[in-house]
């Protein structure tokens, strides 16, 4: 009788240990996801603000394409992107380079996921698709990532 009462206590305190045991690393399994949260909100607010900073790219859209584009009297260069895009994503920060030195163009970014009318206008199959537009007319395209020196004979 002894010795069932005793493998009781030990599988009781077994049970316990286990249940003490999930709380824990549940609690802990929060606290790293709260904390990648956090962390991720950190890297947001970053890339929000690394957006910001391009201040000499201007959003177009549908609505505002003829006259930020076509009404141009200045060159302007036209990234087609999408914010899902990776590859587009690796160009952002070249074309934003491009835009900050050099004043006697206009740098656009269209997103095609928004401004559809546009991106079907201009035939957009794949992207990130860099356009040329002088006087109101299509003078380059690019198709994909390229470094700073092909966007800057691209516009020439």
């Amino acid at each position: 009788m002894k010795n069932k009462i005793l493998w009781f206590i030990i599988f009781a305190l077994l049970v316990i240990a286990i249940v003490v045991a999930s709380i824990f690393i549940n609690k802990k399994g929060t606290e790293v996801i709260q904390g990648e949260s956090k962390q991720t909100n950190i890297i947001n607010e970053n890339n929000e603000s690394k957006e910001e900073e391009s201040m000499n790219v201007i959003k177009v859209n549908d609505s505002t394409f003829e006259q930020e584009v076509l009404n141009s009297n200045i060159p302007v260069l036209i990234d087609f992107y999408a914010d899902w895009c990776g590859p587009c994503k690796m160009l952002s920060p070249t074309v934003d380079e491009v835009a900050s030195e050099n004043d006697d163009i206009k740098v656009v970014k269209i997103d095609v996921d928004e401004s559809q009318e546009v991106a079907i206008k201009y035939q957009i199959m794949s992207i990130p698709t860099l356009v040329v537009i002088k006087n109101g007319k299509e003078v380059n395209r690019s198709v994909g990532v390229i470094d700073k020196e092909e966007i800057l004979s691209m516009i020439k």
